[in-house]
């Protein structure tokens, strides 16, 4: 029998950094084991990269080549530094899951076929890891006709679906994502649209921190009702499922197009927060008006106000991070990655057709041996 040890690397829209994360899958996929996690930000130098590497730019093959070289040495780094913490060795672990920098997100556009991509030298990562690499884990979802994303609701499913009961799963992080975990055994998973990105971008500007701690700029501002309405009248937010987004959409241009002379800037980001809360009970509304318990992770989960809006407008749901359900809420997402690792490993397919819009089950990632 393989080694039951499974690490997961995630780096998501929000650019805040990394998640690392080694878990147990015991043999016949019956549950999960967390041995220790761990998250660094990326240095500012290699998150400004990633971040202009979202747009077109000068250079960008080589930019791009060396951005995906940097990435897999954070990852190797902190990796190592999770096997300490852990007492574990290289060799007792089975495979990582490495998610990558997504910098494009343009399924099924152009061609027919589109692509999704995340930067990440997986071949480097496995050299300096010692550990067998799955990555590239949205190509085969996207060429099955899927929309590559999102990717975690079959692991929402096996984590935390309960018979009989309709739970709701977001996770908040640059961009929103939701599960809708049916208790008769469906789901349906979608992006929301905009989570954190454009708080952060906001806050970035007027306050100088890479985001609003807790909400509380926010908290201070009023909703414009008038720019609410033009951001919420975005095409993107009246798709039917499969849908998902990113930087692609929702950046600062964008924003800029819906902003009129005269607007106090913590009114902006009152606007922008209660835009992120309103696309998830929108979403809920339209697609499982049943559900009673809303799991939140993600980093958007740590802000306060943004969470007090969403209990707010959601009087009959119970809204509560998923550490309630015993899985904290900035380790949802390396858990996933872990997860999908393990199915690529045991042969087994990562997606849900009814989330990605795909043509099928489908095994998931490339394979670098250690």
């Amino acid at each position: 029998m393989g080694s039951e040890l499974f690490i997961g690397l995630m780096s998501g829209t929000s650019l805040d950094g990394v998640d690392a994360l080694l878990a147990r899958f015991p043999a016949g996929d019956t549950g999960m084991h967390v041995l220790g996690h761990l998250h660094r930000p990326f240095c500012p130098s290699l998150r400004e990269e990633l971040l202009a590497l979202n747009s077109p730019g000068d250079n960008e093959l080589h930019r791009a080549a060396l951005a995906g070289n940097a990435v897999a040495r954070d990852y190797a780094d902190l990796v190592s530094q999770l096997l300490e913490l852990c007492g574990v060795k290289a060799g007792e672990v089975a495979a990582l899951g490495a998610h990558g920098q997504t910098v494009r997100h343009r399924p099924g556009e152009f061609d027919g076929c589109g692509y999704s991509i995340q930067l990440l030298n997986g071949a480097l990562l496995a050299e300096q890891s010692g550990i067998a690499v799955v990555c590239d884990l949205r190509s085969r979802d996207v060429a099955a006709g899927g929309q590559g994303a999102p990717l975690v609701p079959a692991f929402h499913r096996a984590q935390f679906a309960q018979p009989g009961r309709d739970i709701a799963v977001v996770n908040i992080g640059g961009i929103s994502n939701i599960s809708l975990l049916s208790g008769a055994g469906g789901t349906l998973g979608f992006d929301c649209g905009p989570g954190n990105c454009l708080m952060d971008a906001w806050a970035k500007q007027h306050l100088g921190h890479e985001f609003d701690a807790g909400g509380a700029w926010a908290a201070e501002g009023q909703v414009l009702p008038g720019l609410l309405e033009q951001m919420l009248g975005e095409p993107f937010f009246g798709l039917t499922p499969p849908r998902s987004t990113g930087r692609d959409l929702f950046n600062r241009a964008w924003l800029d197009r819906c902003l009129d002379a005269g607007m106090q800037a913590v009114d902006v980001q009152a606007s922008l927060l209660e835009l992120s809360v309103q696309a998830i009970v929108q979403s809920l509304g339209h697609h499982d008006p049943q559900t009673r318990e809303l799991l939140v992770c993600g980093g958007g989960a740590l802000n306060t106000q943004l969470m007090r809006r969403l209990q707010a407008c959601l009087p009959g749901i119970q809204v509560m991070p998923t550490d309630a359900r015993g899985l904290p809420v900035m380790q949802v997402e390396a858990a996933a990655f872990a997860w999908l690792a393990m199915r690529h490993l045991r042969r087994l397919p990562g997606n849900l057709a009814g989330a990605t819009g795909a043509l099928g089950p489908r095994l998931l990632g490339a394979l670098y041996p250690a």
